[in-house]
């Protein structure tokens, strides 16, 4: 009953059409990730700067647009699919180095994703159990109330949750306007009291001479850095933007390609000036005391200052308001991860069949989020490191792919992304070794995507691995329906050729009673044999009395010979044996989709019988030593 209920909902690989939108609404639904930043990242900022934060900021701006902003452009314009830059290295890389790469940089997406549910989650709780009116009915309780909001998040996922522009837009404007309203009181309270101005700068000073700020600054930048949230969600939601009527004639949708690329600047730049605003007035007005951990503006740096100069009516609604965001970023990461995973893991072969549904998927992931939620005490500072990890090693991936494609069409902008990739490295490097718990997360998530992808792979070997059949030509198609329904036997060829044709037909008819016209079958495989699915591409011709056919395109022999004998559905099937070591066999058939493969076909056959209720006559098996 548990498990008709878990596979009554969505099937995730299920191809769903998309309504499209003006590129400025679409805005908001990225903005839910990227804008809910701010309900953290100015209290991170000022802890691990203190009064060099809106130095640090600066950087991180300047590194926004200069070096996020036109990799995710590139990305935009190679990837108008939604696919963003795993998919492009996946294309660059292709065999097992690219599959092995993607399954890598999956883990460290799911990390980005799940912390984002549990860190904003954390945020939500935390601005909730501080503020005056909420907190004599929530307590201290920042754990039960952060589960509470996962557990939300899951419910709504399991009745289905269909990602809402205008519901984003409701939740993101308002907080924007709330957070330009604090903040410009907060500009006015700074010229108002020039004091304040003159302790920033004495703080700021007695750091050293401006060569050593901006060492200083550069050592601190990478603390900051999950500040650059936000863009691989922008190139993902590009199948909702609407580019015009001219792009359904065009092959690559430039409109599209243009609108998102004016999404990603929009966003870019009103961020940039925000976490110039806010990490400016939350360095001069809150008191070192205030924001360190454990103090009133902890983690919520601006909402403190909402209730400061404005009260806790008005207060009340920012931190309302900033829930609701931080919720929606939730909403918005588990649903990516709900698009993500079953993109790559079902094509791979390396999933069990319950990925594709989302029900039993969201389930996992709820669980997940529990377990990340319990080992970092639902704190939000503490998870900023794992946050960050995850969020550098997308950008440092889309960077590497946009630098390697241009680079294959011998353009000079190839040296500058290059620099652009050094810079997301370097900060990479120093996140990790600073706070390694992100590298440790996604460990995890990669060893368990692995092990569950050799298990699946193993699992599902014997299953037929064939998405469709094309024929080669007319003529192809004429031979082939004269051999369909019993009409003849069928005689996988390991080696191929007129003269062994020839000799395996008269040793057919020396040992066996065989009567009925025999079609020899040769398979060729793809040079790319990590792919789990494929097409097969059928020559079929007519060698004297005897039907010749070739399959190319294949990703295993004995799969593909199973397939195309249960099309044809002869009255027999002759398979050869080998007789060398099973073991070592059965290792080249679940990698390259070579091995022993008379005693494959016929045991992918059996399987495919089983799953099937078909009464039909099966074909006789004849296993032959060769």
């Amino acid at each position: 009953m548990l498990g008709r209920w878990f596979t009554r909902g969505e099937r995730l690989d299920a191809h769903h059409g998309h309504a499209t939108h003006p590129w400025y609404m679409v805005l908001w639904l990225t903005g839910v990730d990227y804008f809910s930043t701010l309900g953290y990242q100015p209290g991170i900022a000022l802890l691990a700067a203190g009064a060099l934060a809106p130095l640090a900021t600066a950087l991180l701006v300047l590194v926004t647009l200069l070096g996020a902003l036109p990799v995710y452009s590139q990305v935009a314009r190679r990837s108008y699919a939604g696919q963003g830059s795993i998919a492009m290295l996946e294309t660059l890389l292709p065999g097992w180095t690219g599959k092995l790469l993607v399954l890598g940089l999956l883990g460290f997406a799911a990390t980005d994703f799940v912390i984002t549910m549990t860190l904003s989650a954390a945020d939500a709780a935390q601005h909730a159990v501080e503020n005056p009116l909420l907190h004599p009915w929530m307590g201290d309780h920042r754990m039960g109330v952060t589960c509470a909001l996962l557990a939300l998040l899951t419910a709504v996922f399991l009745r289905g949750f269909v990602e809402a522009i205008g519901l984003a837009a409701l939740v993101a404007v308002p907080y924007l306007a709330l957070n330009v309203v604090v903040l410009g009181r907060g500009v006015m309270e700074v010229a108002a009291d020039p004091s304040r101005l003159a302790g920033w700068r004495e703080a700021l000073w007695s750091h050293g001479d401006p060569a050593s700020l901006a060492l200083a600054v550069a050592l601190l930048f990478p603390r900051l850095a999950l500040g650059l949230s936000g863009f691989e969600t922008g190139v993902s939601v590009m199948p909702l933007v609407d580019g015009g009527p001219e792009d359904a004639a065009r092959r690559r949708p430039e409109g599209r390609i243009a609108a998102t690329r004016k999404l990603l600047a929009t966003a870019a730049l009103l961020m940039s000036v925000l976490l110039l605003a806010s990490s400016f007035v939350t360095a001069v007005m809150v008191p070192p005391e205030a924001y360190a951990e454990g103090g009133e503006a902890s983690g919520r740096a601006i909402a403190w200052l909402a209730h400061l100069w404005f009260g806790h009516g008005f207060g009340t609604v920012y931190d309302l308001s900033t829930i609701a965001i931080l919720w929606f970023a939730g909403a918005s990461a588990l649903a990516g991860l709900l698009h993500l995973v079953p993109r790559y893991l079902p094509r791979f072969g390396m999933a069990p069949e319950w990925i594709a549904w989302r029900r039993p998927l969201v389930m996992v992931l709820f669980g997940i989020c529990l377990a990340v939620t319990w080992a970092f005490d639902a704190d939000v500072e503490a998870q900023g490191g794992a946050y960050a990890t995850g969020v550098l090693v997308l950008i440092l991936s889309a960077a590497v792919a946009v630098a390697l494609d241009l680079g294959r069409e011998r353009r000079p902008a190839t040296v500058f992304f290059w620099a652009v990739a050094a810079v997301f490295a370097y900060t990479l490097v120093d996140n990790v070794i600073e706070r390694p718990d992100g590298v440790i997360i996604a460990g995890l998530f990669i060893a368990g995507i692995l092990v569950l992808g050799m298990v699946s792979r193993w699992r599902r070997a014997t299953e037929l691995r064939v998405t469709e059949v094309r024929f080669a030509d007319a003529a192809s198609a004429s031979v082939w329906s004269g051999l369909t329904g019993r009409r003849v036997c069928l005689v996988p060829m390991r080696v191929w050729g007129r003269d062994a044709i020839e000799r395996k037909a008269q040793e057919i008819h020396r040992y066996y009673a065989v009567k009925d016209p025999l079609a020899f079958i040769h398979v060729l495989l793809l040079d790319n044999r990590s792919e789990f699915l494929s097409p097969l591409r059928l020559s079929v011709t007519r060698q004297g009395p005897h039907a010749v056919i070739e399959v190319t395109g294949a990703v295993s022999i004995a799969n593909t010979i199973a397939y195309v004998s249960e099309l044809i559905d002869p009255v027999s099937l002759f398979l050869g044996l080998t007789r060398r070591n099973l073991m070592a066999q059965a290792l080249r058939f679940l990698a390259w989709g070579e091995g022993e493969t008379g005693l494959k076909v016929y045991a992918i056959l059996l399987r495919y019988w089983e799953w099937t209720s078909e009464d039909d006559i099966r074909p006789r098996i004849f296993l032959m030593s060769e």
